[in-house]
């Protein structure tokens, strides 16, 4: 009687691979070592940490911070400017970011190395279901396979075929940390999360600053009265804000940049931002060899545990689109990294996922926006507390902003958070927290009965509590 031979299973040089060392890369490759799993990464660049840590989220916030302060500084009656020195430049502080991404690349390389994970630098190109091909920079290759395969690639700026983005005054949002020149005036075309923070940061380096807006309003996603007074403060600040405009073409010149806008409008400024919109970078990877296919922005779909339409092939971050954020992207690499080990997993992002958006002054919000509740015909109620009325802001001198809680009238659940002001995207969090409890634990009058410490900003939820419940009848 022959006897059966048990059929080995394939012989892999790895148990799963990721391209990309971003957040989403990041967080798939730490979850799969920790769970004893001999993982890969490929990085096209020398550096980890991606665009987000070399071009996006770390460099654009380094020097969001830094004028920040310096506009702090200016504003501050016990400090004079130097005679010698009337303004800070970009490429000065540039110097800071530059700084920040150092440590930011030491830090995330050291995960790495601790946690046994093997790097790669070279683009990668997929070459069988298993298999990738890397192209080091000398141009040598090398095919490296894996039982899975995570794309986290990240994204790109969108460059439309008829801007020439070669052209030395026409910049997208990774080139435009390369410019060293000092600019008086700039046009930013696209009024989106990078176009509001880059508006932001050029003004308060008192560069005069034409936001081009093919929308309607700034950052209609955003609860209206926040966006209205995010509008509000470009418009006291000086910046030039055109809305429902959409280009037609833009001219580079030797002395500056013409934009030519369809409504038959004409703009000169000394250098252009293009940013509008981004673009997975999925189209190197030769997703055919693998039978897979992204859309027109270069994405690709997944299921409720990131699985392409290739089971063993997997997808985080900017490459599947919404949300697009590093902080939901370092969460969806952990989820791919429990489905991968266990074959599903049950945790799944938030609901109300938390976004802050780094203009000066910041804005943040988690949960419902009036504008949704009120089409879902939900009783709610709002409270407010302006910052000036508090006296750590006082102090501070950071009085522009303020907090809105919107709460069911009935339950006092709290439905949404919408912060305006200097630490926005950190004031939100203390909100949030409440927000999540569950067993009626989510209620405003939490805020009413607990102490907070005296002088903060924290104290804006007491506030902003007790003027939601005194409209209660």
């Amino acid at each position: 009687m022959a006897t059966k031979t048990k059929k080995s299973s394939p012989k892999y040089d790895f148990d799963s691979i990721i391209i990309g060392t971003g957040p989403g890369g990041e967080g798939a490759a730490m979850s799969l070592a920790k769970s004893g799993q001999q993982v890969a990464v490929i990085e096209r660049y020398q550096s980890v940490g991606g665009g987000c840590t070399h071009w996006g989220t770390i460099p654009s916030k380094a020097l969001r911070h830094s004028v920040s302060r310096y506009i702090e500084y200016k504003e501050n009656p016990l400090f004079q400017l130097d005679e010698n020195k009337t303004h800070l430049t970009f490429d000065e502080i540039l110097k800071h970011a530059a700084g920040v991404i150092r440590k930011q690349v030491r830090l995330r390389s050291s995960f790495y190395d601790r946690n046994r994970v093997t790097i790669f630098h070279g683009d990668a190109t997929l070459v069988g279901p298993h298999q990738l091909e890397i192209t080091e920079a000398d141009g040598s290759k090398q095919v490296i396979s894996a039982a899975n395969i995570v794309i986290a690639s990240g994204s790109r700026p969108y460059r439309p075929a008829n801007v020439d983005f070669n052209h030395p005054r026409i910049y997208d949002s990774d080139t435009i940390l390369s410019l060293r020149d000092d600019p008086r005036h700039v046009i930013i075309y696209g009024a989106g999360v990078i176009g509001c923070e880059y508006a932001s940061i050029f003004r308060g380096l008192g560069v005069r600053v034409d936001l081009v807006n093919n929308r309607d309003r700034l950052l209609a996603f955003m609860d209206s009265e926040i966006s209205d007074s995010l509008s509000y403060h470009f418009w006291n600040s000086g910046i030039n804000i055109r809305h429902g405009e959409e280009f037609d073409s833009i001219e580079g010149r030797d002395d500056g940049v013409v934009m030519h806008l369809k409504s038959g409008k004409k703009m000169k400024a000394d250098c252009i931002l293009f940013a509008n919109g981004r673009t997975g970078n999925t189209d190197s990877l030769n997703l055919a060899a693998v039978g897979l296919k992204a859309d027109g922005r270069g994405q690709l779909k997944v299921n409720d545990n990131y699985q392409t339409e290739v089971p063993h092939i997997y997808a985080v971050g900017d490459v599947i689109g919404y949300p697009s954020l590093a902080s939901a992207a370092y969460d969806q690499g952990r989820i791919v990294g429990t489905a991968i080990v266990k074959g599903n997993c049950e945790t799944r992002l938030i609901e109300d996922i938390p976004v802050g958006i780094y203009t000066i002054p910041e804005i943040s919000s988690v949960g419902k926006t009036e504008q949704e509740l009120t089409a879902a015909r939900i009783p709610y109620e709002v409270g407010r507390a302006q910052f000036k009325h508090l006296a750590r802001a006082q102090i501070a001198n950071t009085n522009a902003g303020s907090l809105k809680l919107l709460f069911h009238r009935e339950t006092k659940e709290i439905l949404g958070i919408h912060c305006f002001g200097e630490r926005a995207a950190e004031i939100v969090h203390i909100g949030q927290a409440i927000m999540m409890q569950k067993d009626g634990g989510n209620t405003i009058e939490y805020f009413v009965h607990t102490t907070f410490n005296y002088p903060t900003m924290a104290e804006a939820y007491r506030v902003a509590a007790l003027n939601g419940l005194n409209r209660l009848f």
